[in-house]
């Protein structure tokens, strides 16, 4: 059975090309198709089909290049096929696909962890399990924290995204899409302001003191099993925290017995230009969860943590059929042998190096980015009217099909819908990446001119 009506595409040139318009009739056709047996809960930010992809390139069904700033969600950190990725899979393939580590398990599930151990923050004993998504990824460091410490209480914050299972959809923030008409949702789970620098206007200990208040008066500390936070927040907005705020909110778990869970889902594996976004603080999280950018574009995710919280847990009480695939667990060596080899952290911090200015320039200019913000290659500007915070969506609407139409995937995302975030590849070069900027800041100013 056909999936493409295209010819195999070669790998693509790593420059931007147009045959067609955006989406072409190759792809309009797929969609026709799609439509029929998809369920329409399944969105897609471009409806463009894609036959191949190299470095930071996709190439689409009619033959169109497109420069990739969306990294499938900060999942292709090395870039799209990297080497080091497809050999291992391929490898690992032709060896044996599954046996089910809880069956018969195999060398490559414990490298896995190895690495996990000595790349984490902290210099304490750890130990890890695999999963295959960020939010199981979540949702078992909360099962973990209950275990450890016998309490039921778990703490989010406001604009949070933690995944859209039942746990971890109580524990995200925003209701449309992803939790609309879904519940009752899992009980105990309770949410608190965190800090927002752009909106709240307070430094981190003020932001802080607030959460931590809110937490001691309305749920109490000795009922709280786990705080579960992004260090920087992904769909809600990347919204960077004032610097101060992880720091006390670590320090109040710690002198309270609470396990500090860092969601590292989309920020870490060198998205922030360090290996995990906590350190940019030296915050040492009791348990860290991990997904995306470990494997090069394979399923799979990570709880890593002090080791007698991870032991807490009885003989099967934890895992899953799937959970650190052999060949996931191949793709994840293979990244991150990459990421070491060619310093992809420092890629990061050229990319925030190269892209900040511009963006900040381009705010001063026109009035209507409220705020450019973010580290490493996980950047974002914030679209609203000009002379006030109120969220502008449907600009930034506007700005994201502008560069689709012209050969740029970006996303956008935040709990006002006014965010364009842009994640590219942290292998992505300094011309495909100019390029790129080129083509946004042409969309902002073209759009707001409308």
């Amino acid at each position: 059975m056909t999936t493409t009506s295209a010819e195999p595409q070669a790998p693509a040139p790593q420059q931007r090309r147009l045959r067609t318009e955006i989406p072409g009739p190759a792809s309009r056709a797929l969609q026709e198709r799609r439509a029929k047996v998809v369920a329409a809960g399944v969105a897609s930010t471009l409806p463009v089909y894609i036959t191949s992809a190299s470095g930071g390139l996709l190439t689409d069904a009619d033959g169109n290049v497109l420069i990739d700033f969306g990294s499938g969600i900060a999942v292709t950190n090395v870039g799209h096929s990297a080497p080091a990725v497809v050999g291992h899979v391929r490898e690992q393939a032709e060896r044996f696909t599954h046996t089910c580590f809880m069956v018969t398990p195999y060398e490559g599930y414990v490298a896995v962890c190895e690495a996990l151990a000595e790349l984490t923050p902290g210099d304490h004993a750890k130990k890890s399990v695999l999963f295959n998504s960020g939010a199981e990824a979540v949702e078992n460091a909360v099962k973990i924290a209950r275990a450890a410490t016998g309490r039921q209480a778990v703490v989010g914050f406001d604009h949070a995204y933690h995944g859209r299972t039942n746990l971890t959809m109580a524990l995200t923030a925003k209701s449309v899409p992803y939790k609309h008409g879904f519940g009752p949702f899992a009980p105990e789970v309770y949410r608190v302001p965190g800090s927002y620098p752009f909106r709240d206007g307070l430094d981190g200990a003020e932001a802080a003191r607030v959460a931590i208040d809110r937490i001691e008066k309305q749920i109490g500390g000795d009922q709280v099993a786990a705080v579960v936070i992004e260090p920087i927040q992904g769909e809600g907005g990347f919204i960077e925290p004032a610097r101060g705020f992880l720091p006390a909110l670590s320090a109040w778990c710690t002198a309270n017995g609470v396990v500090f869970v860092a969601d590292e889902v989309q920020t870490g594996f060198g998205r922030t230009g360090e290996w995990f976004a906590c350190t940019d603080e030296n915050v040492v999280p009791d348990l860290i969860a991990t997904a995306k950018g470990i494997a090069g574009g394979l399923p799979l995710a990570a709880v890593t943590g002090r080791a007698e919280l991870l032991d807490a847990v009885g003989p099967g009480g934890l895992g899953g059929t799937y959970g650190g695939n052999p060949i996931a667990c191949a793709a994840a060596l293979g990244s991150i042998a990459t990421m070491r080899e060619a310093d992809l952290a420092a890629s990061a911090r050229r990319i925030q190096d190269r892209v900040l200015p511009r963006l900040r320039a381009l705010a001063e200019e026109t009035g209507v980015l409220g705020d450019v913000r973010g580290r490493g290659a996980m950047l974002a500007a914030e679209f609203v009217e000009p002379g006030t915070t109120e969220p502008d969506a449907d600009l930034t609407k506007r700005v994201a099909a502008a560069c689709h139409s012209l050969g740029v995937v970006v996303l956008t995302c935040g709990t006002y819908g006014n965010v364009v975030r842009l994640l590219p590849p942290l292998s992505l070069s300094d011309e495909l990446l100019d390029e790129g900027l080129s083509v946004l800041e042409h969309a902002i100013r073209t759009e707001i001119a409308r």
